[in-house]
């Protein structure tokens, strides 16, 4: 039987150690542990939920407190199709608002609102304490910067 980097074409017969695999299963939990924690501080707090922050953060931080829906959907953890939904929730909160491009008939852009920018500051108190709390306190300066550098590498 063949494993399943064999099964896929152009692949070589190269298979993680159980130290590596172990690593990678690590890296799994954190993250899914992480983003768990987060979410439920996040819901405890009456906050909007967690990927509902992160689009909301992405709006804050462009130019204009705007992008459009193609840039803000690489920019995000979600489908463009789970985006389209949230950012019609977010529409309906009035949290954000939609805006055609000029230069492109068929673009559309999400614009952060003032009330979105309130609900975005209301949640960010819970998100970076437990940002602080849950990651950042866990390693000590040199590590964090270290893992930072690690983790572009795999981003890029």
């Amino acid at each position: 039987m063949r494993d399943v980097a064999g099964a896929l074409d152009g692949a070589d017969d190269y298979r993680p150690s159980p130290d590596e695999l172990a690593v990678w299963r690590a890296f799994l939990r954190a993250h899914a542990t992480l983003i768990r924690t987060l979410e439920t501080e996040l819901g405890a707090a009456d906050a909007i939920p967690l990927a509902s922050y992160d689009v909301l953060v992405q709006l804050a931080e462009a130019p204009d407190r705007r992008l459009r829906m193609t840039e803000l959907a690489d920019r995000v953890l979600l489908s463009r199709s789970g985006l389209t939904r949230l950012v019609d929730r977010l529409v309906r909160a009035e949290l954000v608002r939609r805006e055609p491009c000029i230069d492109d008939a068929r673009g559309m852009y999400a614009v952060l609102t003032d009330d979105g920018v309130g609900q975005l500051r209301s949640a960010s108190h819970v998100h970076l304490a437990g940002v602080v709390e849950h990651f950042v306190r866990r390693f000590n300066r040199h590590e964090l910067l270290r893992f930072g550098q690690l983790l572009a590498r795999l981003a890029d």
